[in-house]
């Protein structure tokens, strides 16, 4: 993770931000006199550091959060895989197409447990949000992650999805290649596999990317994520021809994790470090997997039959509706 004072901040990071860089300047006063004593100093700083990182997180607004969600330093599903497990190999292609460098996946081990994981990978650079698509999978992405699904369903090993995507690639050679049937057929298949799969918002939670592989047993979102049919940019646009109106859109989808969980669209919601995860990948990762453990563990104890059946009571009492 980048350090203190390589770190990028947003917007709303700003005070943190002005106190980082009165840390660098003492930090540079202190090398340069070695004689002042600066350690109460750097430490009534740090200190200040950590408390206006819990200040800021506290009330945010539905807008607010999903500018976390894209926080340029924010883990991505590699950096979740590497923190929570072990032995990852990671699989790669649809047999089809091309290898889909926005989708990746494998097998790993958690807790000495053999998990497939698949997930969007954004990138942490110029050159590599280019490779990977800035986390918007093809229709090949979608037939890649069904394929791992159905390998891990051949072994009988758990599935848990890290879902982080503005939405599925919208250009004409993926709609070419049927990507509206690509995602379609991963929830009607994701519906049947009889094994656990957990599906988790670590970022962006965005349109019928995220549903590609969305359809869980239990569905779970980070702290400072957003999960719903449009970016709120984009539906400022449609309803009102400008980006303008983005934080009130954001408002009015009810996109942030308590809401999702109070309309029973999420099973629960999982905590980040202090002022988000990209203040401390180590944490976020250790709060991730506990959140994961206990439901792993929860499911396996479950009759593939009777998993499936309750998968798609889940899924079919999803909403709720006035008749006039």
């Amino acid at each position: 993770m980048p350090s203190l004072e390589n770190r990028q901040f947003i917007e709303i990071e700003k005070p943190i931000k002005d106190l980082v860089d009165e840390l660098k300047e003492i930090k540079q006063s202190a090398e340069k006199h070695a004689k002042v004593d600066y350690a109460p100093t750097i430490e009534q700083l740090e200190q200040s550091i950590a408390a206006k990182r819990k200040e800021i997180t506290q009330h945010l607004t539905s807008w607010q959060k999903v500018q976390l969600s894209r926080h340029p330093d924010r883990p991505y599903t590699l950096k979740f895989i590497e923190k929570m497990c072990s032995n990852f190999v990671e699989i790669h292609g649809d047999r089809g197409v091309k290898d889909d460098k926005a989708m990746v996946g494998g097998f790993a081990q958690l807790e000495g447990e053999t998990v497939m994981l698949i997930g969007q990978q954004k990138g942490i650079n110029t050159k590599m949000r280019q490779l990977r698509n800035f986390g918007m999978a093809n229709p090949e992405g979608y037939r890649k992650a069904l394929r791992l699904m159905k390998l891990a369903e051949k072994f009988n090993k758990p599935i848990i999805t890290l879902i982080d995507t503005p939405g599925a690639f919208p250009g004409l050679e993926a709609e070419e290649r049927g990507q509206g049937e690509a995602i379609a057929r991963n929830i009607y298949e994701m519906i049947r596999l009889r094994v656990p799969v957990i599906c988790v918002i670590i970022g962006e939670g965005a349109s019928g990317g995220a549903l590609g592989i969305g359809v869980g047993d239990k569905v779970l979102m980070l702290e400072n994520t957003w999960y719903t049919v449009i970016s709120p940019e984009s539906c400022s646009s449609i309803l009102w021809r400008s980006w303008e109106k983005k934080e009130v859109a954001a408002e009015q989808l009810k996109l942030t994790p308590e809401y999702m969980k109070e309309f029973g669209l999420v099973d629960g919601i999982v905590p980040e470090p202090a002022g988000g995860a990209h203040w401390d990948y180590d944490e976020a990762g250790h709060l991730l997997k506990q959140a994961l453990l206990p439901l792993l563990k929860e499911l396996k104890q479950q009759d593939a039959d009777q998993r499936i059946q309750n998968r798609i009571a889940k899924y079919s009492k999803m909403g709720f509706w006035d008749e006039l």
